[in-house]
């Protein structure tokens, strides 16, 4: 695209083609030589705002940049919104909200550039396959931090980033934060049986006696995707989800309208692993398919069984990824738990534009700290992965 640019923002996903937007890196299936990722999709971001869960009245006021060239076409995006909390991110700021506000200043509004409720890595910088990647990444970078100004916030922050667009915010003074997930990595096997071989002999009779003890009591497994997501499945997912949801986070997030969009706009992108027991449902893990990646998201219970937690959200994700040949699971935030479960440390990455000088020092400081001790913790469990010696995966995202 050549000619002149322009960036405007948009507050609704509903104003916003779906055609246009999904011709934007990552977003739709089946562009040449690009990886899907279904967080990023039109319909998964219109489902958020459609179904009321990220929209002005929860918190989340879409400032969404759009970069247009002179005829028009959209060249870059960048999903973004004014917020005045830091629920639903993952990646926590609020001592440094505590900081300034015990020092008389204003932390909130502030805008958070990630995808809702969604702890997983994509694209955040958008371009249009004809686009300069390059230059559109400066020009979203620059439009972020003269939004910021106008609105005069204190911050603007991007979580999730892949690590080859961190560059572009570190060279506009953006401050580079880590943490940790756990992924698991396909490496070629033909079943679960071919992973398991390559675990230490200890781990491997633990796993296998584990995924044993959770199907007990007569519990069976289903996996549902495309049309088998009917309206009663979803009121059944539903109500795991908000049993375990309230209970976890107090009030959860999503609305039951939302699964019904999802249903509607991409089942064929959604997974649910439903565990069965004398002839309903008890417990279920919704997971979303990329293409090459399985997003394991939340899961809920309505009855207790040892292990079910670890089958429905973390074997049988590894048993679908292997069964569709995809590359890894990523199985959301925190959790060292995962380890033991064949999903080793990956780093993550956010970007942070802070105005205040005195907080943007502190938290630099903090933030040098935090990537050395994030590194070293990192080291520190992957010495202790479950794979055998000589056998152990690496993860290369």
């Amino acid at each position: 695209m050549t000619g002149e640019v322009k960036i405007r923002i948009e507050t609704s996903f509903q104003d916003i083609s779906k055609e246009s937007w999904d011709g934007l890196s990552g977003a739709a299936k089946g562009q040449p030589g690009g990886l899907y990722n279904p967080f990023i999709s039109h319909a998964y971001l219109s489902s958020l705002e459609d179904s009321g869960s990220a929209t002005a009245d929860t918190g989340w006021l879409g400032q969404h940049l759009l970069m247009e060239g002179s005829d028009g076409t959209l060249a870059g995006g960048l999903i973004c919104y004014l917020k005045n909390h830091s629920q639903g991110e993952y990646v926590f700021d609020h001592g440094w909200a505590d900081a300034l506000e015990r020092a008389g200043g204003r932390y909130y509004p502030k805008l958070q550039c990630s995808v809702p409720f969604t702890p997983a890595t994509g694209p955040r910088l958008l371009s249009a396959p004809d686009a300069n990647e390059s230059a559109v990444r400066e020009a979203l970078v620059a439009g972020l931090q003269e939004l910021a100004r106008r609105h005069k916030v204190s911050s603007a922050h991007v979580t999730f980033v892949p690590e080859e667009e961190m560059p572009a915010f570190e060279r506009a003074g953006f401050l580079h934060r880590t943490d940790q997930q756990f992924h698991f990595v396909n490496d070629g096997y033909a079943s679960h049986n071919d992973f398991l071989e390559t675990l230490a002999s200890r781990k491997r009779k633990a796993l296998k006696k584990e995924r044993r003890t959770a199907l007990e009591h007569g519990i069976s497994i289903d996996w549902l995707t495309g049309k088998d997501l009917t309206e009663s499945v979803w009121d059944q997912f539903f109500a795991f989800y908000m049993d375990t949801g309230s209970r976890k986070w107090g009030r959860p997030y999503l609305t039951r309208k939302f699964y019904s969009l999802i249903g509607e706009r991409m089942a064929d992108d959604v997974l649910l692993v439903m565990a069965r027991r004398n002839g309903r449902y008890i417990a279920g893990a919704i997971n979303f398919i990329g293409s090459d990646a399985l997003y394991g998201r939340h899961w809920g219970a309505i009855e207790d069984h040892p292990f079910l937690h670890f089958e429905v959200c973390y074997h049988q994700a590894i048993d679908f990824a292997i069964a569709r040949r995809l590359k890894r699971v990523e199985a959301g935030a925190q959790g060292e738990h995962k380890l033991a479960r064949g999903y080793l440390p990956v780093t993550t990455h956010s970007a942070h534009f802070i105005a205040h000088p005195g907080l943007k020092r502190a938290v630099a400081d903090y933030l040098e700290r935090e990537r050395r001790d994030v590194e070293q913790i990192g080291d520190m469990l992957a010495d202790h992965s479950p794979f055998r010696k000589g056998a152990r995966q690496e993860i290369d995202d």
